[in-house]
């Protein structure tokens, strides 16, 4: 059984995941996460310096038969009802932050929100507010 995690764990869990999910944790990805925790209010009280042993804890999981589905459980396990849309959102922005999808990436996406139990509108919703914001001109 993996340890308890707490909700900005698990906020991260779920970026690490979507980063991780195409085999290339890209520097964008991870400046993104750095970025996203440092002034977003939902991570108040997240001490940065812990990010990296955050990090490496997923991915150590990720490499268990199984990882997969553990963190997936993990993520759910520890967040509440209120911030599994957040945690949605701040994949999608991982995801998006090389400004390339992967195949992978929008399998990994499809599963969060499974897992979760999100509705498929308030998905696109997301979605489409990350096509906006990281549109060129």
């Amino acid at each position: 059984m993996a340890k308890k995690i707490t909700a900005h764990e698990a906020l991260i869990y779920g970026m690490i995941l979507v980063s991780a999910s195409d085999s290339n944790m890209t520097d964008a990805e991870m400046a993104r996460i750095g970025r996203l925790t440092h002034f977003l209010p939902v991570f108040k009280g997240f001490k940065e310096e812990a990010l990296i042993d955050v990090a490496r804890d997923c991915s150590a999981l990720l490499q268990l038969p199984e990882g997969l589905d553990i963190v997936l459980e993990v993520i759910r396990d520890a967040l509440p009802h209120k911030l599994y849309d957040t945690a949605y959102a701040l994949c999608v922005e991982i995801a998006a932050a090389d400004l390339a999808v992967a195949p992978e990436e929008l399998r990994v996406l499809a599963l969060i929100r499974d897992r979760l139990g999100l509705d498929k509108l308030t998905c696109a919703a997301i979605e489409r507010g990350a096509i906006a914001r990281f549109r060129t001109a």
